[in-house]
């Protein structure tokens, strides 16, 4: 199994895995030869025998890829006895074949190159000359075991240039600074190493994502979306670097969004009592990840990924591996949430994000608001759902797009009409209709909560519409409505994001 190496120490070797086609050897020397390091592909050490079979369209067994596994290892032991730091490159699909080349082997760091079946297959059909021909990819596929969190991997998406993925793992590694960034010295952290902001600030380091005319802020507390521009309009009704977060701006809810009345509920036959964060409602609200600090993982110039672990604790006894991946694409800008059960039994999960939109009207009520749901959650004052109903005939139907006007709306929806994508848009337009942004909600998405901001202190209220992507209903960990149980080493996804227009 793989080792982490210590913080602020090189690891003595790295091994590149992917299926064929994620660019591992281009992306391992590239890597090698920007740390100086000796560099060796796997395919060399495969047998003249497994080579002819994959080019006659064979797929190998796993008796064929025993003695190449273990001339790679035999490789790898005698670059760790001479004391060179190495890049070794090898496909490694299964969970056995990387616990065989990492077993005992302290040091190695495990990078894992991840791409869509699209993606790899057209790499391949363009490769040309290559023993290993396109029609076996989907071979790999299916045998495919990607690494566990256990393993420790460092994880880089192969839709970017080449030089970018070897920049991700840079900003990855142990004890070494990311590209353009000074060198670490004694008192640099992990978060000033993956191209973070050194200032110090009430919201942790932060990092600046730009792509074209789009730029975003991500900031360590909480793991929150600072703000969001286009063509240097806000599309989010963010804070100031330098500022504290109020109202939730942007901020992750982890492992519950909303509220759990009186903090209290049942799980797995026991009573369970969470703190109260929301004294005056007697509510534990959003979760238990808002105010830590989460740590980089990743970064590109148009990408980062975050993460941190939560502990068992009281009223919440599970352990959970959370990471949450923003990035700015054509369309926009987009958001992942993953959560692994990395305890030894099942836990109670929910999540959402609490971002506010604008459109840059002075207050929210002219802007044109979309909601394609058909039934909204009725509460009690405490914010508690006391049922669902449709929303015909009610002031809350913003199937058709109209003005927010002076509706106060701290509400939940569901009943989510979705495109054949599988997302559903809510909408917020500029009363001219000539721009606006669109949130979308993809996977793992079953309610928005949309909220005026009628509660906020003067200045901040109804500037924004907050539109909140959740898994779940609010008091789900006491009523179990659509709540999610992971199972051990099980991972829930949340996939949201923004798509402005009009904004060219």
């Amino acid at each position: 199994m793989a080792r982490e190496a210590a913080i602020g120490e090189l690891p003595q070797m790295v091994l590149v895995v992917g299926v064929a086609g994620s660019g591992k050897s281009t992306v391992g020397r590239l890597l090698a030869e920007r740390l100086g390091w000796e560099y060796q592909d796997a395919d060399a050490f495969h047998s003249e025998a497994n080579r002819a079979k994959m080019a006659a369209g064979q797929a190998l067994t796993d008796d064929d890829r025993g003695p190449w596994l273990e001339a790679i290892g035999e490789w790898m032991d005698r670059s760790i006895a001479a004391g060179r730091q190495a890049v070794v490159t090898c496909s490694a699909l299964k969970r056995d074949y990387r616990d065989e080349l990492l077993a005992g082997r302290h040091g190695v760091l495990l990078v894992y190159l991840h791409g869509s079946r699209a993606l790899l297959r057209s790499r391949l059909a363009a490769r040309d000359g290559h023993f290993f021909p396109a029609d076996l990819l989907d071979s790999q596929l299916a045998v495919l075991q990607e690494p566990e969190p256990d393993e420790h991997p460092l994880v880089v998406e192969i839709d970017q240039p080449p030089e970018a993925a070897v920049a991700a793992v840079l900003s990855l590694m142990p004890g070494e600074p990311a590209v353009g960034a000074p060198p670490a010295g004694p008192d640099t952290d992990r978060a000033a190493r993956v191209g973070a902001s050194a200032s110090p600030s009430l919201t942790g380091a932060s990092w600046r994502l730009v792509r074209g005319d789009q730029s975003a802020a991500v900031v360590q507390l909480g793991g929150a979306l600072r703000d969001y521009t286009v063509n240097g309009r806000p599309l989010l009704d963010g804070y100031s670097a330098g500022s504290a977060v109020t109202g939730g701006r942007g901020q992750l809810l982890v492992p519950w969004p909303n509220r759990v009345g009186d903090g209290r509920y049942r799980f797995d036959g026991r009573s369970l009592q969470l703190p109260l964060t929301e004294v005056e409602k007697g509510n534990a609200i959003h979760g238990l990840l808002r105010w830590a600090l989460w740590q980089p993982l990743a970064r590109t110039e148009d990408s980062v990924m975050l993460g941190t672990t939560l502990c068992p604790q009281p009223g919440y006894p599970f352990l959970l591996d959370v990471r949450v991946e923003y990035r700015l694409g054509p369309d926009g800008l987009s958001a992942a949430v993953h959560a692994t059960n990395t305890g030894t039994g099942p836990a109670p999960y929910g999540a959402g994000q609490h971002p506010y939109l604008t459109v840059g009207t002075d207050l929210v009520d002219s802007a044109a608001l979309t909601v394609p749901a058909r039934y909204l959650l009725r509460t009690d004052n405490r914010g508690l759902p006391v049922g669902r109903e449709p929303v015909d005939g009610t002031p809350y139907d913003f199937r058709t797009a109209r003005p927010i006007g002076d509706l106060r709306l701290d509400t939940a929806f569901t009943g989510l009409d979705r495109a054949p994508d599988g997302r559903a848009t809510v909408r917020l337009a500029h009363p001219s209709g000539l721009r606006g942004v669109d949130l979308w909600l993809g996977e793992g998405t079953r309610y928005v909560q949309v909220y005026t901001g009628d509660t906020l202190p003067e200045p901040e209220r109804r500037r924004g519409v907050a539109v909140e992507a959740m898994s779940c209903p609010p008091d789900a960990f006491h009523s179990g409505t659509d709540l999610t149980v992971l199972q051990p080493g099980a991972t829930h996804v949340l996939r949201w994001g923004l798509s402005p227009w009009g904004y060219a």
